[in-house]
């Protein structure tokens, strides 16, 4: 069975592995050792904290395989953004250049540096190794974050928000990084996405242009990635689409990629999901598969499977005896579930 539970100390090695596998722009895992297990003590403070509002926490999950122990993939909720490091983005805004004398009328897409999403919740860091990606695993790791959102609100921001790699090819070049970098910098995109990684930020207010910049003074490729994300990145992408987050403007400073928004009420997976009680039974059965998890936070674990049925009228939810062991869950506890298809 596939379950999604935080992180541990010794799933360092299989967490180096997947950061190594995700490539260039997957700045949230950094291949660097130190890096990645300041990370994991991190999310263990996290979950064994008793927090009561959004504060510098880290929730990082894994999904493993519990028959083989192998671990698959990886998903993360910052509960609030840019308290401790500046969290910069460009905001995309019209500029309207108007003559009525003379007769002209231009409307000029500016980006403006801004810092409009501090505080906000952010989800991210979700990676599933290419060998798993068949199949509903990717949509459990996308809306499990949700499900925990949902059932522990008062850890996290109304405001939430999701960054998409943006446009870089094979060799993590980015078209915009390259405008970037011939006028401003002189560090190719690979290491400054790098710098990013291991949170060495300090260049960005150094280096980054302080004015508003016009889009048009772009080059002709800059221009056509703005907004734009990476192929890798569409079905993340789909999938946030359809929980309601919406692009408002906002745009990574170094590849362009959109940044997507939400309330956390407004999200579907919230609003649709459903806490109640549990009771374990050999005959549980559903025709749909269903993304399933515990009320815990720091022993939280998450499923999915078409092994229970709801009794609407008592708000009731049969498991088997597997399914409530993947969840550490007993008769009379209770879960929260939403329809995973």
């Amino acid at each position: 069975m596939q379950v999604i539970r935080p992180i541990k100390k010794s799933d360092f090695s299989a967490l180096k592995q997947i950061a190594i596998e995700s490539g260039h722009g997957f700045t949230s895992l950094p291949v660097n050792d130190e890096q990645l297990s300041d990370k994991i003590s991190r999310a263990e403070i996290s979950f064994n904290k008793a927090a009561t509002n959004p504060g510098d926490e880290g929730y990082l999950f894994v999904l493993e395989d519990t028959h083989t122990g192998e671990i698959l993939g990886t998903t993360a909720i910052e509960a609030a953004v840019g308290l401790n490091v500046p969290l910069y983005h460009y905001h995309k805004s019209k500029s309207v250049h108007h003559s009525k004398a003379l007769g002209v009328y231009n409307t000029v897409e500016v980006l403006t540096m801004c810092n409009d999403y501090t505080g906000a919740s952010e989800i991210c860091t979700l990676f599933l190794r290419e060998a798993h990606r068949k199949g509903l695993a990717g949509r459990l790791l996308s809306r499990v974050r949700f499900l925990f959102m949902a059932q522990h609100p008062e850890r996290f921001s109304d405001t939430v928000i999701a960054e998409m790699r943006g446009v870089s090819d094979e060799h993590g070049h980015s078209p915009f990084w390259e405008w970037l970098q011939e006028h401003f910098f002189s560090i190719d995109f690979p290491e400054a996405d790098h710098l990013i990684g291991i949170g060495s930020k300090g260049f960005i207010s150094e280096l980054m242009p302080k004015h508003p910049i016009y889009a048009n003074l772009l080059s002709e490729k800059a221009q056509a990635v703005i907004g734009q994300v990476h192929d890798k990145t569409r079905p993340a992408l789909s999938l946030l689409e359809k929980e309601g987050f919406e692009h408002r403007g906002y745009v990574d400073l170094f590849d362009a990629g959109p940044t997507v928004e939400s309330r956390l009420s407004k999200i579907r997976s919230v609003k649709d999901s459903l806490s109640c009680q549990v009771t374990i039974s050999d005959n549980a059965h559903s025709d749909a598969v269903y993304a399933i998890c515990n009320h815990s936070v720091s022993n939280f674990r998450a499923t999915f499977t078409s092994e229970l049925s709801y009794n609407v009228a008592q708000n009731l939810l049969a498991i088997t005896p597997d399914v409530a062991k993947a969840l550490n869950v007993l008769e009379g506890e209770s879960i929260r579930f939403i329809n995973l298809t």
